[in-house]
């Protein structure tokens, strides 16, 4: 017999929307900022971007690609170093 059918904590815990909800990484960012604004999400030498930062330049790239007419669930790709943009005057 399956030793997890006995344990409790196994039992009666079909998904369901009360008690479960899939992170993915942008609901991550969403949360992160909504619970730690203040807190460090990226470091790239000096370059230091809270949650909330990050989350509202995110928010601010969705928004530019919305308005050149991409739609959810169109697909984007890019290829980038793995480092923060820096914009330069």
């Amino acid at each position: 017999m399956n030793s997890n059918m006995n344990n409790p904590y196994n039992q009666d815990l079909d998904r369901k929307p009360t008690n479960y909800q899939p992170l993915t990484p942008l609901i991550f960012l969403e949360k992160a900022a909504s619970v730690f604004p203040e807190y460090i999400a990226i470091i790239h030498g000096s370059i230091r971007r809270s949650y909330a930062e990050f989350y509202r330049r995110s928010k601010q790239l969705a928004s530019s690609l919305t308005k050149r007419g991409l739609e959810r669930g169109d697909t984007v790709s890019v290829m980038l170093a793995n480092t923060p943009v820096r914009k330069t005057s």
